[in-house]
């Protein structure tokens, strides 16, 4: 049986992928730990074979004294973890990093031998956590470095739960020709399982099996509540000026993609379709 430990309590992620573990009781025994005060610093990690660290932030205001926060929470925090978990005998070690180590919007499709090129404190704060395990990492001490597109699924939040609730309201939207990575939870859930069960090791871009044009993924949550919306060229040029200068406008229309080829892995763990995906995120039962 796998012990695993997952630091952060109440985060999206941990708790969905505690619930994901649970279908396999004989195999994986879970725990989690609150990394919001120094409380879990007396805990003993060398029972855990696996430390899956999701504990982070990723939005604080942008003046410089909460900036920092990205760099002691992000950073720092998963290097101190990190250590603590090597010097205690733990096996693997995993990091949630995030696609946005390459910035907010990339025109070319992002491949193997892209450059990261963060453009903002969280995007910084990633790569330099990444940076620090990374040297810590030996044959009894296996770095992973996950760096997922938009997570989305069932009780999410981010710029997915903006979308669907313009979807609920809205009669038209921007009808955008752009092209986004994105990973359901359940597809996320199950890589991160097959990493462990494999022992792996690496740098790591799972995403779902297709890309995402912003302005349909809009339309189908739309369609999923028995709604129409309308999408229209209209607002094309305005949106176009508003992306030099409006970073959440980039976040939504603009381009972010990996290369197909470096998601695929050994074992399959694309389970949700996109179509399926939104139903299951928008159905209420």
């Amino acid at each position: 049986m796998k012990k695993i430990l997952i630091t952060g309590s109440n985060s999206y992620i941990g708790m969905s992928f505690e619930k994901w573990l649970g279908k396999y009781p004989e195999k994986y025994s879970v725990d989690t730990v609150d990394m919001r005060s120094d409380d879990w610093k007396t805990n003993d990690f060398s029972k855990y074979d696996v430390v899956f660290h999701v504990a982070g932030i990723a939005h604080v205001s942008s003046k410089t004294k909460m900036e920092k926060l990205y760099y002691k929470v992000n950073r720092d925090l998963t290097i101190e973890t990190a250590e603590k978990a090597k010097n205690q005998g733990v096996k693997q070690f995993i990091l949630m990093s995030s696609i946005i180590v390459y910035g907010d919007s990339v025109e070319s499709v992002i491949n193997m031998s892209t450059i990261p090129n963060p453009s903002n404190s969280y995007g910084i704060s990633k790569l330099q956590a990444e940076e620090g395990i990374n040297a810590l990492g030996c044959d009894s001490f296996k770095i992973v470095n996950v760096r997922p597109p938009m997570i989305y699924g069932k009780g999410s939040k981010g710029n997915y739960r903006k979308l669907a609730k313009v979807a609920s309201k809205l009669p038209v939207f921007p009808d955008i020709h752009n092209r986004r990575s994105m990973l359901h939870i359940d597809n996320l859930c199950e890589f991160i399982r097959l990493i462990i069960d494999n022992k792996e090791n690496g740098i790591f871009f799972p995403q779902n099996s297709e890309y995402v044009q912003t302005s349909e993924m809009v339309r189908l949550i739309s369609e999923v509540h028995g709604k129409q919306i309308r999408l229209v060229k209209n607002f094309n040029g305005i949106l176009g000026l508003l992306g030099v200068t409006v970073t959440m406008v980039n976040k939504v229309f603009g381009n972010l993609v990996y290369d197909m080829e470096m998601s695929s892995y050994k074992d399959n763990y694309r389970i949700r379709n996109f179509r399926e995906s939104i139903r299951m995120t928008e159905n209420s039962d």
